[in-house]
Formats: structure tokens, C-alpha cells, sequence
């Protein structure tokens, strides 16, 4: 008996570990925020051109953040840290693809 009690403490400090209710909220208020803020800018003309897509590129980037820390528990990952590894990884590929086909698409001139 006494090592189902111990089973089941274990599984419920493993649920503990996924996240609360409080923070799933703020993480979803969060995100409405990050999202609303884009949308107020460039519907009611506030920005237009450069700003809106600054302002826009960084809501995304917050947004991101957010998604990782409040639902994807990247800051409660123990040692060794393979999942944030491999984010940093899939980051560098993509931007390497992305800013190589730019700098292609930039750079490709066709001779005659």
C-alpha cells in the first residue's frame, strides 16, 4: 500500500510540472495582446509601410516567445537542455535558408 502512495505522489508532482492554470491564462492573455496590437496598429492607420511590418515582425517574435515559455515549458526543462538545442538548431537552419534565398533572389542577375 505504501508503494502505490508513493506511485501516485510521484504522478502527481509530474502533472505539477506541465504548467497551472494561472499561467496557461496569462500565457493565452498574452497572446491575445500580441495579437490585438498589430491589428489595432494597421486597421485604424496608425502605422503604415516600414512600421507596420516592425511592428508586426516584432509581435510575432513576442508572440513566439510567449507560445515557447507559457505552453511549450522550455523554462522547465531539466539538464541537458536537448529541446532548447534543438530549437536553437531548427532557428539557424531556417534562418540560413531564408537569408540564403534572399541573398540569392538578390543577387541573381541574368546575363546576356
Amino acid at each position: 500500500m505504501a508503494q502505490h502512495q508513493t506511485h501516485s505522489h510521484d504522478s502527481h508532482g509530474e502533472h505539477e510540472s506541465h504548467g497551472s492554470l494561472k499561467s496557461y491564462v496569462l500565457g493565452f492573455v498574452l497572446s491575445l495582446i500580441l495579437t490585438a496590437i498589430p491589428l489595432i496598429f494597421v486597421l485604424n492607420d496608425i502605422v503604415e509601410g516600414t512600421a507596420a511590418n516592425v511592428i508586426l515582425l516584432a509581435t510575432a517574435v513576442l508572440q513566439f516567445v510567449v507560445q515557447l515559455f507559457f505552453f511549450m515549458h522550455l523554462r522547465e526543462e531539466k539538464k541537458p537542455r536537448w529541446n532548447l538545442m534543438a530549437l536553437i538548431l531548427g532557428l539557424v537552419i531556417v534562418l540560413v535558408i531564408v537569408l540564403g534565398s534572399i541573398w540569392i533572389m538578390g543577387n541573381n542577375e541574368v546575363y546576356q
